[in-house]
């Protein structure tokens, strides 16, 4: 086991920068996931790590030892890549004891070693297979038993699911996360899957354009977006964001003509601000009838574990979960309420957000179960 420090990398090809200054502890132990769009740097952070990508500024230290020049062989790290890169023309076995036998492990060892990790990962009858004899699911299982025979103290996984099928994706990572649990090792794992995030990580890093969004705990992240772009990529549907304008006499936000009052101390911290509003699907209250803002129903998208209506709104689309009792189709026009406590708030020219201390329960935790059950 062994803790991740990063501090100040940067990363360039030519003139072009990729990383700007990523600062990052990942304490002993613990199940990180880096989460972002294509192109954000976090692939070329995780290689950085491993000693595939140079890094053109910083250091990453692992175990306390600066690492900047060590070949990867030497980090004490054991990568799964997305494309499995196993050996055709070898056996399972031999897939999975390669490195020991590069080693010069004695070929005994190597093949007690051989056989209890094959038992770890599920793979004791398929030794003698070669990998086009193998599922998708088995070769990854493959990759990952070469990758725990090594022992290392650091696991870092790219994209590792990617080329699964959905149901195959929920099976396999639920074995990353109980091996994770079994042979307590540091693991850092790269996705721009926000359900592999929320539901393998203790820690969650996100990133964009080459720096770190926000840092926390997955359903932390969720229930307090650092920013518009963590707003947006967290949860699908993704949080409903509109433009609004802060009434200090009214103590209300506008949207258009229609408003959402305020606490009157929480205007003061909004007072002369341009401000981007933001509220969950799940958050917004929607009726055929009664007090709010007018909608025209553009879909409903049917989940199977619930329902999402999607709605337009002076030619924007808003998105609220509705109940299956709830009769609606396209083209009804529907009423949608936005209680006030569940309101998140971001500066418009920064897109970072507003906390007001006089709403403590803006921020109301939501669970695991129903966080993942709306598909976040």
């Amino acid at each position: 086991m062994a803790q991740i420090d990063i501090r100040q990398v940067r990363k360039s090809y030519g003139k072009t920068q990729t990383l700007h200054g990523v600062d990052l502890i990942f304490p002993t132990g613990e199940f990180v996931v880096i989460l972002g769009p294509s192109g954000c740097g976090k692939s070329t952070l995780l290689r950085m790590i491993a000693g595939l990508e140079d890094i053109t500024s910083g250091e990453i230290a692992i175990a306390g030892k600066v690492v900047n020049r060590l070949e990867p062989r030497e980090r004490g790290c054991a990568m799964v890549f997305q494309n499995y890169a196993l050996y055709p023309h070898m056996t399972v076995a031999a897939n999975i004891g390669y490195a020991l036998k590069v080693a010069g492990v004695p070929k005994a060892e190597r093949q007690r070693r051989i056989e209890e990790t094959a038992k770890i990962v599920g793979l004791s009858e398929y030794l003698d297979r070669k990998p086009a004899a193998l599922s998708g699911g088995q070769r990854q299982r493959v990759a990952m038993g070469r990758a725990i025979i090594r022992e290392p103290e650091v696991f870092l996984f790219d994209e590792p699911l990617s080329n699964l099928d959905a149901k195959l994706r929920v099976t396999m990572r639920s074995e990353i996360r109980k091996l994770h649990q079994r042979l307590s090792a540091t693991s850092v794992f790269v996705t721009h899957d926000q359900v592999e995030a929320m539901t393998l990580a203790d820690r969650l890093v996100v990133m964009n354009k080459g720096n770190v969004e926000q840092v926390g705990q997955p359903l932390d992240i969720y229930n307090r977006p650092a920013s518009t772009f963590v707003a947006s990529f967290i949860g699908s549907p993704a949080m409903n964001l509109f433009d609004g304008s802060v009434d200090a006499q009214t103590a209300s936000v506008m949207f258009g003509n229609w408003s959402v009052p305020l606490p009157p101390q929480a205007v003061t911290g909004l007072q002369g601000k341009e401000v981007i509003v933001g509220i969950r699907p799940e958050h917004c209250t929607v009726s055929h009838e009664g007090d709010g803002i007018s909608a025209i129903v553009d879909f409903v998208e049917e989940l199977g574990s619930g329902r999402v209506v999607h709605a337009e709104v002076r030619g924007q689309i808003f998105a609220a979960t509705i109940g299956e009792d709830f009769p609606v189709r396209s083209g009804d026009r529907i009423t949608l309420q936005f209680p006030p406590l569940h309101l998140h708030f971001f500066d418009k020219q920064t897109g970072r957000r507003i906390e007001l201390d006089a709403m403590p329960s803006q921020h109301a935790n939501v669970s695991a179960e129903h966080t993942l059950e709306h598909g976040v």
